[in-house]
């Protein structure tokens, strides 16, 4: 059996959660490969609402096991954070035992949050726009090759390296930013965190994801952020810092690239981008306010307030090249109604030609959306259970949009549970 991918096309917030929580009752393992707690995915079902941000959103189901890849940075006190509260909510993982941890995963230290945020601060109106949660500074301890991974938390010598880096990283506070802010109580709390995170399996996350492929079992590998927030092909600087692309998927669980079979790439029905950088279609006006109200765009994490804009098809495409996207998943399209005409931009201007394609300079110069306009819908699709009752005007987009941008949109969300997602073809 070949391992599934599902990943956002955009700039992240596409719905992942979601979809993976609709379609892990078919998958054996869902294991998420990158990224941190700067995730945020939402899940609803039976009239509860969770927010995952490190573990994989195929936990409800009691058959499926779920896996943390070595490509993910941990935060122990935010996944802590996150078991007691599914605990709380009837869902103790330690009892259902259907989540292991990658001994290759690097730890988030308290130290890589201060500073993530000291380097923010100094930045100014230039800004990344982190979430703040270390992420950054985490991986450039891994690709410096001095962090800490789980697996070191089983050594006695634990401590003693812990120490050895936050030694490091208050004197590059001290040194950069001149102050180093107290962090004893966050510290006590990351140990606390340490000691619930030994009681779940730890284990070589390679062989075991490899181990499901031979006995010839269903994986599907979850992703966070989204494409054009890629390290090496997003909108760079103003990106993650872990390849987001299917790519990302073969080193952060350490499976072979033919061992790739569905690509199932993930959009909302229009545009949203959180944190600084570049957005071609971007609408800082009435409409976009509008469709941040309707949509509840906010971050799911941070509870930022998310750009919005209409759909950017020369980005999709982008995004579709680089993954080797096989089907889609439209989500949000329930935001769109209401709209007498909607739009998706369809070329760039860009130093005075009119493009197709993502420029490389896209954060330098600016690139003016060219818009098709395209007619809306005014019914309601939050209580659509079929394919027939999809309006005439949201067929006629899908159809547009897949001939477009070449892949077949599989399924359609039309709200934000479980049960308001239906399979097209």
């Amino acid at each position: 059996m070949a391992v599934d991918v599902l990943l956002g096309l955009q700039w992240g917030d596409e719905g992942k959660g979601k979809i993976v929580d609709v379609l892990s009752a078919g998958y054996d393992l869902i294991a998420r490969f990158q990224g941190g707690p700067n995730a945020g995915h939402t899940l609803e079902f039976d009239g509860k609402k969770f927010v995952l941000n490190t573990i994989p959103s195929g936990i409800f189901f009691n058959n499926t096991m779920n896996l943390i890849g070595n490509g993910v940075v941990i935060d122990p006190i935010t996944l802590k954070r996150e078991l007691d509260k599914l605990k709380d909510a009837g869902h103790d993982l330690l009892t259902k035992k259907n989540l292991v941890i990658a001994k290759k995963a690097h730890l988030i230290l308290p130290t890589h949050q201060l500073l993530d945020a000291a380097s923010e601060k100094k930045m100014g109106e230039g800004k990344i726009g982190s979430t703040l949660k270390g992420i950054g500074p985490t991986y450039m301890d891994k690709t410096g090759r001095n962090g800490l991974r789980i697996g070191d938390i089983l050594s006695p010598e634990f401590k003693g390296q812990y120490q050895k880096l936050v030694n490091k990283h208050t004197s590059m506070l001290q040194a950069l930013y001149g102050e180093v802010p107290d962090f004893g109580e966050r510290e006590a709390a990351f140990f606390e965190a340490v000691d619930l995170i030994k009681q779940f399996p730890l284990v070589d996350s390679e062989h075991y994801v490899n181990g499901f492929i031979k006995q010839g079992k269903k994986i599907l590998a979850e992703g966070a952020q989204g494409t054009m927030l890629d390290i090496d092909f997003g909108s760079y600087p103003f990106v993650t810092s872990s390849n987001t692309t299917t790519a990302g998927a073969c080193t952060g669980l350490g499976i072979a690239p033919q061992q790739i079979g569905d690509v199932i790439g993930i959009f909302k029905a229009y545009c949203t981008r959180v944190g600084g950088g570049p957005f071609p279609t971007e609408l800082e006006n009435e409409t976009g306010e509008e469709l941040r109200r309707i949509g509840h765009e906010f971050g799911a994490t941070t509870g930022r307030p998310r750009r919005t804009g209409w759909i950017d098809l020369p980005a999709l495409k982008y995004a579709i090249m680089l993954n080797g996207a096989t089907q889609l998943v439209m989500t949000k399209a329930d935001v769109l109604s209401g709209f007498d005409k909607i739009y998706a931009c369809t070329h760039y201007k860009y130093n005075g030609e009119i493009i197709d394609y993502m420029p490389y300079d896209i954060c330098n110069t600016k690139a003016e959306p060219v818009y098709q306009e395209i007619e809306g819908w005014h019914e309601d699709l939050t209580g659509i259970t079929a394919v027939d009752q999809i309006p005439q005007k949201l067929a006629n987009y899908i159809s547009y949009l897949e001939k477009e941008l070449g892949v077949p949109v599989k399924y359609l969300s039309v709200g934000p549970d479980r049960v308001q997602t239906l399979t097209l073809h």
